[in-house]
């Protein structure tokens, strides 16, 4: 399996961006594909993810400017970024969690990483 971030950069503060992820490898049906960022120093943190049926959660922080969706036939998730600030420069990973029918939010329950993807916003 593999996993593949595009759509990262240089923002400024107010800007939008669109992450993208495709998976490869294996069918994704009855899967769940989530987002998370890690800022330098930080833990990784959980962004938003969404199942095949399209249920979604997301982090607090995020709701109301992040936007996750998803296409099931191209196995590609989409993280579409408005009103960016500067702290949500990280690296943007995607992952995806086989046999789960939840939207789930601890890094543990997913199966496979993506490298990831940097997004930086100045000031």
């Amino acid at each position: 399996v593999q996993l593949v971030e595009s759509g990262g950069g240089l923002v400024t503060v107010g800007d939008s961006l669109r992450l993208s992820c495709a998976g490869s490898g294996r069918t994704f049906s009855g899967s769940t594909m989530g987002w998370f960022r890690q800022a330098p120093g930080k833990e990784r943190e959980f962004v938003a993810a969404i199942t095949s049926s399209g249920a979604i959660s997301y982090a607090d922080s995020m709701k109301g400017r992040f936007t996750i969706s998803r296409n099931n036939a191209e196995n590609t998730v989409y993280l579409q970024m408005n009103m960016l600030r500067p702290q949500d420069t990280a690296a943007y990973h995607c992952a995806v969690a086989f046999g789960r029918n939840r939207p789930v939010r601890s890094p543990s329950l997913y199966d496979y990483w993506g490298p990831g993807t940097l997004v930086t916003v100045s000031s």
